[in-house]
């Protein structure tokens, strides 16, 4: 009678039962070598040192360990961010080290490097939602108290209820954009032969900054957009502060309109200012950071490539 094919012996288990359940040990160029010491791994990988020492300096820090080895494993790009992932081995412990922001999670919690990236991308946006205000550590250090006097407009906006109060943060946004023009005009944007603008002419300063750092046919585009961005943004903080039933949707306008001037003249006088190529000049990388330490000055513009770590520093 026909055996059920569950019930064939198959050749593999025939042999088990023949050498006696026992295992053979594989001798010659098949044996499969001892686990390497977790200090010497290093040794063996191939990794950006700089971002590297960054990574394993902030589990020191942070966990209190003796990091004994680090290797970025993975990197993603989700909703225009590159997140680099992290294996760190430590004395004590194994960590996923998750960058922009840095944050570090126990292994022995969460196993699963795609669930730690997925729990790491959702707080840190909702993070930065409530954290309104510059983009960047090195943009507020740049634009210190022009930063200070749009989160004091936020906070107006926030605690608004009545007309008056939207009508506060258009007063406000106008303080802002004062203090921004101030903070980047030079006398040397004006042409010689010509009258420099008022201290509080936004409009008038904002084209001549915008010509400074975005000078060139190649930048054309780009310095409209600046001046077209800081008019419209001082006409509409000027029409909500003398707006009677302003509302809640009128100012948040105004808010963001304001927030993007700051933003994008900010990015783009780091940029001229850094005199940061286009890409990086040892692996072609266009994911260029531009860092500003203030300690730093009288050059304080430090710029890496996020991909090989190459720096240049003002000369």
């Amino acid at each position: 009678m026909a055996k059920h094919v569950s019930e064939v012996e198959d050749g593999f288990a025939l042999k088990r039962r023949r050498d006696g359940g026992k295992k053979r040990k594989v001798k010659g160029e098949c044996t499969i070598p001892p686990q390497p010491v977790k200090h010497i791994l290093s040794s063996y990988t191939m990794s950006n040192p700089i971002s590297k020492r960054a990574v394993s300096d902030y589990v020191e820090v942070q966990a209190r360990e003796k990091v004994e080895h680090a290797e970025r494993v993975m990197t993603e790009h989700v909703l225009g961010r590159d997140y680099d992932c992290w294996d760190v081995h430590t004395d004590k412990d194994r960590y996923w080290v998750i960058t922009n922001p840095t944050n570090l999670y126990s292994q022995h919690y969460f196993p699963s490097l795609d669930f730690t990236l997925s729990f790491h991308i959702g707080v840190t946006t909702r993070v930065m939602a409530l954290q309104r205000g510059a983009p960047s550590s090195s943009h507020k250090s740049r634009f210190t108290p022009v930063w200070r006097r749009w989160e004091q407009a936020a906070e107006t906006y926030d605690e608004a209820e009545e007309a008056e109060d939207f009508q506060a943060v258009g007063m406000k946004c106008r303080e802002t954009l004062i203090q921004y023009v101030r903070a980047l005009a030079k006398p040397e944007m004006v042409p010689a032969g010509e009258e420099a603008p008022k201290r509080a002419d936004v409009v008038g300063w904002s084209n001549l900054i915008a010509n400074a750092i975005a000078p060139g046919d190649r930048n054309g585009y780009v310095r409209g957009h600046l001046k077209a961005i800081s008019k419209s943004a001082w006409d509409l903080s000027n029409w909500l502060t003398h707006q009677h039933g302003a509302t809640q949707h009128d100012a948040e306008i105004v808010l963001d309109a304001t927030h993007s001037v700051i933003d994008t003249f900010g990015t783009a006088v780091m940029r001229h200012e850094s005199e940061a190529p286009d890409q990086c000049p040892q692996c072609g990388s266009y994911a260029l950071d531009i860092g500003f330490e203030p300690e730093l000055m009288p050059r304080p513009y430090i710029v890496e490539c996020e991909h090989c770590g190459w720096q240049k520093q003002q000369e």
